[in-house]
């Protein structure tokens, strides 16, 4: 998560020439890494330039895709000089190299193209599948009595910007749209349900709290009659490459997807800082990918943060760059979390099954929306959640690999199933009831938004009491005490409160 600064005027196009006389000249070329590396570089329109193609290969790079939409390159070059000679050209506002920049998603811790002239068919679901009194956070949000009126319309897409799903789960497996899914991880889309197939596990679970099946198996998603699309941006280690980030946001505008769940943190600085000229063109490229999904009706709603941070009021960073060595570094307010903290995005905050906020979510004035069921292991153990984590679907083939013993599930159909937390989780429930609105006829961005914040259940700041039994799960980054800010009607840990899916259609 992260923003950049504008960057500074660079040198005049006549360099350009240069370089590309250098690299004429027998004997002469710029110094080889040996290994490629993959760049985003940006352009200061948003859009490219018919020479943009040109402009790479002078500096010693090739195009592996380009989205002239948003005025932005994806590049690779072996050449050790290839992003200062390509800054060189005045067009370009910035380029970054991207191997070092990812964010590993982490549990809770200290079908057919969307068609809006399609007729949207309701039909209501029960929650009576197999493992259904399983699902405590489920119930905290009213599904099964919303499902008593819709279970969602099969004319509605959700696209879940996750590490893929598994279009082989029985959950899954009919609500799978193969037209709208595609594997983004090298930032050239693959479409596709089989490239987009998930071998991490967490986009499965994902999904199937969006749209697993009521069919008598396993668990009911919170919209189980929708499409669902797996947009595969995160690798087998979880780890979200800018590029591929990129990709997944201008494959759902393109294909007009209307809800997308975002459960990750788009690159490895946590806190992406605008000032920063190595994270800069990451920043304004993924930045402008959003806006573009949304310009184009995507409703984009992504998880909060597992740190406990107050993300309206950053000073440090001690969690990235988080695939490598996290080296300490100090923040203000000119940085922050992708995509949650990008202009229009649907912030969720994790709560458990007593109503609190879970210990580990982050929160903030101003990126937090709503709230929904993420789990909480620790402060909220109940009788209903006795373990406090959320039950969704899980890879067969990999719940030995990924899923603690502890936490597996298997259905008697053989289905199989894992308790994670985190606010992973509680953004595809609120993903899920976006689904239900646009399902009964609401489908302009903006008033699926409001509809998720104006319906949901209020719930006021901490009492004294409560707020002390936080007092052992500080910030990770910088080890603040949590705190609470604002009133009942909005605060910076639930936003405008939990989300309701009954009163989201019933409203």
């Amino acid at each position: 998560m992260s923003r950049f600064h504008a960057p500074r005027r660079l040198a005049i196009l006549a360099s350009i020439a240069m370089v590309a006389l250098l690299l004429a000249v027998p004997g002469v070329r710029a110094a080889d890494t040996g290994t490629a590396q993959t760049y985003l570089v940006v352009f200061r329109a948003q859009a490219l330039p018919s020479n943009a193609a040109a402009s790479i290969k002078a500096a010693g790079g090739t195009v592996v895709n380009s989205y002239p939409q948003i005025g932005v390159v994806i590049a690779q070059s072996s050449s050790a000089t290839f992003r200062s000679s390509v800054m060189r050209n005045a067009s370009i506002q910035g380029a970054s190299a991207t191997a070092a920049f990812a964010t590993h998603v982490s549990d809770g811790v200290a079908g057919t193209q969307s068609d809006a002239s399609s007729p949207v068919v309701n039909t209501p679901v029960s929650d009576t599948d197999s493992l259904s009194g399983l699902q405590w956070d489920m119930r905290q949000i009213h599904t099964p009595e919303a499902h008593a009126i819709t279970g969602g319309s099969p004319s509605v897409v959700v696209g879940d910007i996750d590490t893929g799903l598994d279009y082989t789960h029985p959950d899954l497996a009919a609500n799978v749209d193969d037209a709208d899914s595609v594997n983004c991880v090298s930032g050239v889309p693959v479409p596709g349900s089989v490239a987009a197939m998930d071998d991490n596990g967490h986009g499965t679970h994902t999904a199937g709290t969006i749209a697993a099946a009521a069919n008598g198996i396993g668990i009911v998603g919170v919209a189980p009659n929708v499409k669902i699309a797996g947009i595969k941006a995160g690798n087998a280690d979880g780890f979200f490459f800018p590029e591929a980030v990129v990709c997944a946001f201008m494959w759902a505008g393109t294909h007009h997807i209307p809800v997308t769940n975002n459960s990750y943190f788009a690159d490895p600085y946590l806190f992406n800082c605008k000032n920063d000229p190595v994270q800069r063109a990451i920043w304004i490229a993924e930045q402008r990918a959003i806006l573009f999904a949304e310009s184009k009706g995507t409703v984009v709603v992504a998880a909060e943060g597992n740190q406990a941070d107050d993300l309206a009021h950053p000073t440090q960073d001690a969690t990235s760059p988080d695939d490598t060595t996290p080296i300490l570094r100090t923040v203000r307010n000119n940085c922050a979390v992708v995509p949650v903290e990008v202009q229009g995005v649907v912030g969720v905050t994790a709560d458990g099954n007593l109503l609190q906020k879970s210990f580990y979510s982050s929160y903030g004035v101003g990126s937090a929306n709503v709230s929904a069921p993420g789990g909480d292991s620790i402060l909220q153990l109940t009788s209903d959640a006795p373990n406090g984590r959320v039950l969704s679907s899980w890879p067969a083939s990999l719940l030995t690999v990924t899923c603690l013993p502890a936490r597996r599930v298997v259905d008697v159909s053989g289905a199989t199933y894992c308790y994670q937390q985190g606010t992973s989780m509680a953004s595809p429930h609120v993903a899920g009831v976006a689904a239900l609105i646009e399902s009964v006829g609401v489908t302009r961005r903006g008033a699926v938004a409001a509809a998720l914040e104006n319906t949901a259940d209020p719930i006021a700041c901490p009492t004294p009491e409560v707020l002390a039994e936080y007092a052992f799960f500080p910030s990770l980054d910088n080890g603040a005490p949590q705190t609470c800010q604002g009133g009942l009607g909005y605060n910076s840990w639930y936003g405008k409160g939990q989300v309701n899916a009954l009163s989201a259609i019933d409203g």
